[in-house]
């Protein structure tokens, strides 16, 4: 009689449906559609830089002239992107080495974003969301003078050949914003880029 429950236990087991990764408190390996918001960004792109100036230096030297590449490629399994930002003056100088890693929470339902400034050895942290055609960012870092900053982005005017991206920053914790203190145009020079 053992045996014979034994038994009709395994054969109710083997006939029973498989339980899914969520049922057997596994994460999903499949990535949701909305990993894909990011996707725009994906490729290589010839990118002109326009910071806020302000006083004295300005009045006398203009605005600097920086321009850059962005590159980007899909990374973890589907949920995330990978990209750097490189920056130049206008004779070519190295001004600035971005590397992020972006990656979308499903849970949250927002991107999360790791960044490096590779040469002044420096890491920033933001969330994304996807709002009405454009991507929007807040983060936390500081500025080159050590101090505490906030920063809200956008990604904006996004096409398949380019986008612009606007950031503003705090100093005081999100009382004031000074806007536009950084600027962006990006156009694609390349569906992929090298690695």
């Amino acid at each position: 009689m053992k045996r014979a429950i034994n038994l009709l236990a395994l054969v109710l087991l083997l006939a029973a449906p498989p339980l899914t990764q969520a049922q057997q408190g596994l994460p999903a390996t499949a990535a949701p559609k909305e990993a894909a918001q990011f996707d725009f960004l994906i490729g290589q792109w010839e990118v002109e830089l326009s910071p806020k100036v302000n006083g004295l230096a300005a009045m006398i030297h203009g605005t600097p002239r920086l321009q850059g590449s962005w590159k980007a490629w899909r990374a973890f399994d589907g949920y995330g992107i990978d990209d750097e930002l490189r920056v130049f003056d206008g004779s070519g100088n190295p001004v600035s080495l971005s590397h992020a890693q972006r990656i979308y929470d499903g849970k949250t339902q927002r991107w999360l974003i790791n960044s490096l400034d590779v040469y002044r050895a420096r890491f920033s942290a933001a969330s994304a969301q996807w709002q009405n055609g454009e991507m929007r960012l807040n983060g936390t870092g500081s500025t080159n003078e050590g101090k505490p900053m906030l920063t809200r982005s956008r990604f904006y005017e996004i096409t398949p050949e380019r986008f612009r991206m606007q950031q503003d920053r705090s100093l005081d914790n999100g009382a004031s914003w000074d806007e536009a203190v950084l600027t962006i145009t990006a156009k694609r020079i390349a569906a992929k880029a090298p690695r």
